[in-house]
């Protein structure tokens, strides 16, 4: 049994559960994110949210827009901004392939989730990704709902 990289379990700070109904999900990209302590600390109580957020390219630079960390409590004083810009660090090329993508295929960058890695390293996983249309959204549930109905038909008939 090997070992790889990736078989260690992530600790989830947050989750866009959402994203993945809204966008279609073309390419993912594992990111850093530059933090304060307090934000480090509120992170790993897992409150955080990404729902309303994104990534942009601003100054040759990729940053997080919208994320709420909440104030870590035993903080007072020296605690963050909820919901700050939060710089992404990415390689340029990266950078590059993400805002090429951004504005000529109209796509957006959209962060899935928040997660601590095997070394206790904060880190985003960004998508890029396409909005879908309404009747778009109607036909990923219907597909969903037909493959939890097959998914069940097929487990009672044995």
């Amino acid at each position: 049994m090997s070992s790889k990289k990736n078989d260690a379990p992530r600790r989830i700070a947050a989750d866009n559960r959402r994203a993945r109904f809204d966008y279609e999900i073309k390419e993912a990209i594992e990111a850093g994110v530059s933090l304060t302590g307090t934000e480090v600390k509120s992170l790993r109580t897992g409150k955080a949210t990404i729902g309303e957020s994104y990534a942009a390219q601003k100054g040759g630079e990729m940053w997080l827009f919208n994320a709420y960390i909440p104030e870590y409590l035993e903080a007072n004083r020296f605690n963050h901004e909820t919901r700050r810009p939060r710089k992404l660090l990415l390689h340029k090329r990266e950078i590059a392939k993400l805002a090429n993508a951004v504005e000529r295929d109209g796509m957006t960058v959209v962060p899935l989730k928040i997660y601590f890695n095997d070394r206790g390293r904060a880190k985003v996983e960004l998508a890029l990704a396409k909005g879908r249309k309404t009747h778009d959204k109607r036909e990923v549930l219907k597909e969903r709902s037909w493959q939890r109905d097959k998914a069940r038909l097929l487990r009672d008939r044995g």
